[in-house]
């Protein structure tokens, strides 16, 4: 067959005749436009298709989708699967749900990090800060600044203390003592104790040595910095503290019953007070060698090295009720029974003792409790 009569070949002769006189790309052009058009009112004729079809079907695109709920016996209801308003498959719960693990029932180890705080690691591990330092007394002492990095950490399933069970020790009183029941001790499952074998709880069936996690027991903190009612007229009652005890005295400055500011910054660098965390005081930002000032007038009921953690302290009792305490000096200008007034200056901020860097934790006293600093110093 010539490729006169063929149709491709006459459409071919044609196309190329188009182009010869230059109408090729124009044509070419208003094909392409065409046919975007043509698709374009396909896509129209068909979303107006499907919307007719709802609407024949009673169904309101654009509404929300009301959820079904039956009444539950006594009052109440409660939701019923969701259904898709279109193809009437009802969305089920998925057959393999990701179920939380069980909480932690044992006690895990942390070894201290650079950097790490007593209020750091309990946010890690969603405990109270008390908790850290109650797990861990024979490390830290009740003492927040004895956190060293390289220590390892017993880390208590939820909040609560760690109990060493002694010979001759007994339930009721153990329990008691932390606040709790001894059915609390005994049920715990990470405690591994039966009640069938325990037998009576004033003699136990518990080995000496063993460790209890005791949940939701609280005890008091053993403090180590200096006892209450340091005064002129008794500070010997310091003198466990170290070889910085004064023996009493007589007379001497009265305070004004106001307090300024015992150092250059007024900012903290380290922990604030904090009764939770046993720290009474504040940790006030300075450089080593920066001077501390007597916070009032008063008489100097201890002065020298302190054995449990606070390095070089002084406490002035100002004899009006209160007292106050100055830590981690690197040194100390004044000794016992010396008068100062406020704003003297008595010795040189430091690191010493159980501290991380320098800075000068600084604590108020009352005769039978301490003091928030915050509330007696003006504001920085």
């Amino acid at each position: 067959m010539s490729n006169d009569s063929n149709p491709r070949g006459i459409f071919s002769r044609f196309f190329d005749l188009l182009i010869q006189i230059g109408l090729g790309e124009s044509i070419l052009r208003t094909g392409t436009a065409l046919l975007s058009i043509a698709l374009l009112g396909g896509v129209i004729w068909l979303v107006q298709l499907y919307y007719r079809q709802s609407a024949e079907a009673g169904v309101e695109v654009n509404e929300p989708v009301t959820v079904p709920t039956v009444v539950a016996a006594g009052g109440g209801t409660i939701p019923q699967p969701l259904v898709d308003a279109f193809d009437g498959i009802p969305r089920l719960a998925r057959e393999h749900t990701i179920i939380p693990s069980r909480p932690r029932q044992e006690v895990i180890k942390y070894t201290v990090l650079e950097g790490d705080t007593v209020f750091g690691i309990a946010e890690k591990f969603g405990l109270k800060p008390e908790t850290i330092l109650w797990g861990n007394y024979y490390i830290l002492l009740d003492d927040p600044h004895a956190l060293k990095p390289g220590q390892e950490l017993n880390i208590l399933p939820s909040d609560g203390t760690y109990h060493e069970w002694q010979q001759g020790e007994g339930l009721n009183g153990i329990s008691k003592y932390y606040g709790v029941t001894p059915e609390d001790i005994i049920d715990y499952p990470g405690n591994g104790l039966d009640l069938a074998t325990i037998g009576d709880f004033a003699n136990p069936n518990i080995a000496p040595g063993t460790w209890l996690f005791i949940p939701g027991g609280r005890r008091e903190f053993i403090s180590w910095s200096a006892p209450l009612g340091v005064t002129r007229e008794n500070p010997a009652s310091a003198r466990v503290l170290g070889p910085g005890a004064c023996d009493p005295i007589s007379g001497g400055a009265v305070g004004f019953g106001t307090f300024i500011w015992p150092s250059n910054k007024h900012y903290l660098s380290g922990f604030d007070y904090s009764p939770s965390t046993n720290h009474w005081g504040i940790d006030i930002a300075g450089n080593e060698g920066e001077g501390v000032y007597a916070t009032d007038a008063g008489v100097v009921v201890y002065a020298g090295w302190n054995n449990y953690g606070y390095g070089n302290m002084i406490m002035i009792d100002h004899g009006s009720g209160f007292q106050s305490l100055y830590a981690h000096l690197s040194a100390y200008n004044v000794g016992c029974g010396q008068s100062v007034g406020q704003g003297d200056v008595i010795g040189a901020i430091g690191n010493t003792g159980n501290s991380s860097g320098s800075h000068l934790h600084f604590e108020i006293r009352a005769i039978s409790s301490f003091v928030n600093p915050w509330d007696v110093l003006p504001p920085p």
